[in-house]
């Protein structure tokens, strides 16, 4: 990677904007090389990902069995998140992308809940299976082209048939959607979080699952712009099922962390919903929903295990006037809980106005999709308020008399996250900034 993550404005290389230097050539008689950089799209995945490891480093502190080995396959689990946001040639974003299926079974596998065996089986089988696609797929493109080089491939986009484009789109499509999750690909993750130690639930629903949109933004959308514009609506019924389906089982769930759990379901559907746009505010929308969500749902499971590590149990109707006992993790939870139903002045408020504000002003959906889009900000206010109040208002359940306000190493895991979600929603310009240039780029090129 080249000495600094920021951008060479001059060098605006098909529709990017890159940093790098002379790639290593690896496989020569295959014409693979071991190529990697950063633009607008990876250096905020970068910086998200450092963040929510080394905070994920300090949440760890409850690991008392094999500690050694658990902090193995995290550091290895790292290595392929960080190498899937910087890798520019496809051989190479495949590794890295495989990589980190191994660790992540493991740390639910090993350390996780009552059925940590069946969540991580079910995890590995999903991304398994779709990742037979996106190797088909990078064949197929080798197979045409000659190269795995990310760069020329879509330098070369305007080469492939549109029978071509359609069906590698498709493949593609897949491994991101189940990665995502899109619905119906989304089973997996209720299980796998549920199951996952507290820290591996952090890294799944801050980093794991912006790997699929940022797949369809560095990948698909780029490489194949015909079928991004044919495929715009199915992406975007598809968000927007997920918004309102997520929102709607989120209503339903008795246990605290499934909540959290289906709300990423719905949340990531503002993501297609603004990627499928094919506009400036839209797919920046996209991306400022992918760093806010990583923030703030990765500070939600944090709390969540500050909780049951004192009480043991997840479930919110046995809770009960929590405010009164532990007013600090009150107040952070409800900021945190406040920030997740978009609430202005926190981030979640801008990713999502940016999505609707594109997603409207786009000519490949209709706007009925967007106006329904948003009965997800009413649905998902419902089921934060009530949970809110289940727990931390009303009656005191005298059952938790013994319970211990949140400690220092606690608050310090999610004050950087807290400090991002305000400064975010009060100035997003410090965001955009590294956005900018490369989502217009993209948008340009998609559009021709």
């Amino acid at each position: 990677m080249g000495t600094g993550l920021l951008f060479d404005l001059s060098n605006k290389t098909a529709g990017f904007v890159f940093d790098f230097d002379n790639p290593l050539t690896w496989f020569p008689q295959v014409n693979i090389f071991y190529y990697m950089g950063a633009d607008g799209l990876s250096v905020p995945m970068i910086f998200l990902t450092g963040l929510l490891s080394f905070v994920s480093i300090f949440v760890s502190f409850g690991i008392k069995d094999r500690v050694k080995e658990y902090f193995a396959w995290f550091l290895l689990l790292e290595v392929g998140m960080f190498g899937v946001f910087s890798a520019l040639d496809f051989f190479l974003f495949y590794i890295f992308w495989e990589i980190m299926l191994v660790p992540m079974y493991f740390l639910i596998g090993v350390w996780g809940g009552p059925r940590r065996e069946y969540a991580a089986i079910k995890f590995f089988l999903y991304t398994l299976f779709g990742s037979v696609f996106m190797l088909i797929g990078i064949l197929a493109l080798y197979f045409t082209t000659g190269t795995l080089n990310m760069l020329e491939l879509i330098s070369q986009n305007s080469m492939y048939p549109h029978l071509f484009q359609m069906w590698v789109f498709a493949g593609f499509f897949v491994a991101f959607a189940i990665k995502v999750p899109v619905w119906p690909f989304h089973t997996w993750l209720p299980d796998a979080h549920v199951e996952a130690p507290t820290a591996v639930s952090v890294i799944l629903a801050g980093i794991l699952l912006k790997m699929g949109t940022y797949g369809l933004l560095r990948v698909s959308f780029p490489m194949f712009p015909e079928a991004t514009k044919a495929y715009a609506v199915p992406i975007a019924i598809l968000g927007l099922i997920g918004i309102i389906y997520g929102a709607l089982v989120s209503m339903a769930q008795k246990d605290l962390k499934k909540l959290v759990a289906y709300s990423s379901v719905s949340h990531m559907g503002y993501c297609m919903l603004g990627m499928a746009a094919i506009t400036t505010v839209g797919v920046s929308g996209c991306l400022f929903q992918m760093f806010s969500h990583g923030v703030i749902t990765g500070a939600l499971f944090i709390l969540v295990g500050v909780i049951y590590d004192r009480a043991h149990t997840r479930e919110i109707a046995a809770f009960g006037g929590l405010g009164v006992k532990l007013p600090v993790f009150t107040g952070i939870f409800v900021l945190f809980g406040m920030a997740s139903l978009g609430l202005p002045g926190m981030s979640g408020f801008v990713s999502e106005f940016m999505v609707f504000i594109g997603s409207y002003q786009t000519v490949f959906f209709e706007k009925w999709i967007v106006i329904v889009a948003i009965l997800g900000v009413v649905l998902t206010a419902g089921y934060i308020l009530r949970m809110i109040q289940k727990m931390f208002l009303g009656q005191f359940n005298t059952r938790w008399e013994g319970l211990t306000e949140i400690n220092g190493r606690e608050i310090f895991t999610v004050a950087p996250l807290a400090f991002l979600t305000v400064l975010i929603g009060v100035y997003p310009k410090v965001l955009n900034v590294f956005l900018k240039d490369t989502v217009d780029n993209l948008v340009k090129l998609i559009l021709g």
